[in-house]
């Protein structure tokens, strides 16, 4: 009971910190929850099942829930464009889940990797559907508690690498500008970079390969 009730408390600050300009370290919460949200509405979706007693459901009609919502569906539409790329990525990384570490040095390298050239929405989309992919696997392979440790490793990043520019664009809800539209023209305004961030997450994988030999 008391970590639900704190799971509460939790989850009342970060929706709270959508609705002002949010501190570095609100971010980061809030990249973690919009994480386990992502990765658990993933597993569902393959049919699979994932314990987060730190997890609690966005409010319907909420910010967190709307962007979660618009993080979803853009991650949709790049499963659509290349449906192969982020499933199965622990094979395509050669990737044995049974070491903490190796699982985040490789998700590290790959998200680095996708960041290289600049941010952009689109790559934080696709570094959330790595995310989802290798939290999949690890489930798959019978290891569970590791998601926990991807999204801690998610978060750190977040807070790294792109607490900086959230905060320039006004935090997480700038994101939903980018709503999923029929427009062909809307379309390829966001998506255009992460189709580039493919083969950056092609050549994360050559590189953690080497580093593996």
């Amino acid at each position: 009971m008391e970590v639900l009730r704190r799971s509460s408390v939790l989850a009342a600050e970060i929706m709270d910190a959508f609705d002002r300009s949010p501190t570095d370290k609100e971010l980061v919460a809030q990249a973690k929850a919009l994480g386990r949200e992502f990765v658990h509405a993933r597993l569902l979706r393959a049919g699979l099942v994932w314990s987060a007693p730190e997890r609690a459901a966005p409010a319907p009609g909420g910010r967190l829930a709307e962007v979660c919502t618009v993080l979803l569906r853009l991650g949709d539409e790049l499963e659509l464009i290349r449906p192969s790329i982020y499933r199965d990525v622990a094979r395509q990384l050669s990737l044995s889940l049974h070491s903490e570490s190796v699982l985040t040095d490789a998700f590290l390298a790959v998200a680095a990797q996708i960041f290289v050239a600049g941010i952009t929405w689109g790559k934080v989309v696709s570094l959330y559907l790595v995310a989802a992919g290798l939290a999949v696997d690890c489930v798959r392979q019978a290891q569970p508690a590791m998601v926990h440790a991807l999204v801690d490793c998610l978060g750190e990043f977040v807070r790294k690498t792109l607490a900086a520019w959230l905060r320039r664009q006004g935090g997480w809800t700038d994101i939903l500008k980018c709503v999923v539209s029929s427009d062909p023209g809307f379309r390829s305004h966001w998506l255009v970079a992460a189709i580039c961030g493919f083969g950056r997450f092609l050549k994360a994988a050559f590189l953690v390969l080497l580093s593996e030999r």
